[in-house]
């Protein structure tokens, strides 16, 4: 794959954007004066969705070998190896033609979660390029996987609809989480210090030191119990988007519900459904919200794009940077590229390299 973009321009986030300064008061999204409020002119409506990748792209991974992978609702997985595009779905082997997460192992091979199990593929020369597959029948306490994560130690967990799974290496077995046993889960993520964390629907977040379970829900701040993602960030904080709460801030260092910083409806975010989390290679915080494009929190400030800045996309699930610094975004409609001054729309014929 080429290099089209040399980096990109986070400074550009400041073009025809919104934003709002992040305090401990209630704060409201409103246009800046001292910011160009031009429109970034981005492509029609009847354009946008022609030929899309998928109408759907819901999961972005790169993994080892520079290979581009996207997760749709409905149509498998798309794949770009630099030179085409390729779909990868239930007549080739894969498990399920929706697809909830995507993982490289310590191994080189790539994990899914998908809506009937999970699928392992191997690229390695002499693999067979087949699909090894995961359902109940090799442990999985429910089909619906909803998130798929290897930790440092390199033990595999698994999210379903009905609780938490590891990995033994052969196959999946139940992880109870104490009075979370059947939770639906929905996100897990490590943190620095080697905690792993579980964003649940209906529970909250718990955090797993190795040996115990230790719960945040609404009572402690946390924005809401039907939480939808998890990240920590280059500065240890833990972010969390939920389903009808907006988003959360947690800063370990403080206590109580200090901790806890929030941004929904009526305070900072047009809405409070928040799918993905994702932070980019300048520690700049990207997050979606249902019907309000997408958000970014850059410098304690909350900067809005729509389609007033050219992203006709309201539906986001999924950000990803990848090594040549190209940031791409997918949702309800397809796949987008952010060109650090524009949002380009990404059709089945590219353009995956310069220009269109």
């Amino acid at each position: 794959m080429k290099t089209l973009f040399i980096g990109m321009s986070l400074i550009a986030c400041l073009y025809s954007a919104q934003h709002s300064e992040n305090t401990k008061q209630p704060i409201s999204i409103s246009s800046s004066s001292d910011l160009d409020d031009s429109v970034v002119y981005g492509p029609t409506l009847p354009c946008y969705y022609s030929n899309a990748v998928s109408e759907y792209v819901r999961r972005i991974f790169q993994d080892s070998r520079g290979f581009l992978w996207f997760g749709t609702n409905t149509d498998g997985l798309a794949l770009f190896d630099g030179y085409k595009l390729s779909y990868l779905n239930t007549d080739e082997g894969l498990i399920g033609s929706q697809i909830t997460g995507i993982m490289e192992d310590k191994e080189g091979k790539i994990w899914f979660s998908t809506n009937n199990g999970i699928s392992r593929f191997d690229l390695s020369a002499g693999a067979g390029k087949e699909f090894q597959n995961f359902g109940e029948q090799e442990g999985l306490n429910n089909k619906s996987t909803w998130c798929i994560f290897q930790d440092r130690k390199g033990t595999i967990w698994a999210g379903t609809f009905q609780g938490l799974c590891r990995f033994n290496g052969k196959n999946f077995e139940s992880f109870p989480i104490p009075t979370a046993e059947k939770s639906w889960i929905r996100s897990i993520t490590e943190d620095r210090k080697g905690n792993l964390w579980v964003a649940t629907a209906e529970k909250g977040a718990f955090k797993f030191d190795g040996n115990t379970f230790l719960q945040f829900s609404s009572k402690d701040g946390l924005c809401s119990n039907d939480l939808t993602c998890i990240l920590e960030d280059t500065q240890e904080n833990i972010w969390f988007g939920s389903m009808d709460g907006g988003i959360s801030k947690y800063n370990p260092s403080e206590k109580g519900k200090n901790a806890f910083e929030n941004f929904n409806s009526e305070k900072g975010i047009g809405g409070n459904e928040v799918w993905t989390i994702y932070e980019d290679s300048k520690g700049t915080i990207w997050f979606s919200c249902e019907g309000s494009g997408v958000y970014i929190y850059q410098n304690q400030k909350i900067y809005n794009f729509n389609e007033k800045q050219g992203l006709h996309m309201n539906a986001v699930q999924a950000f990803y940077q990848d090594r040549f610094g190209l940031f791409w975004i997918g949702g309800g409609g397809g796949l987008v590229r952010f060109t650090g001054d524009s949002f380009q729309v990404i059709t089945k014929d590219g353009p995956w390299d310069d220009g269109c």
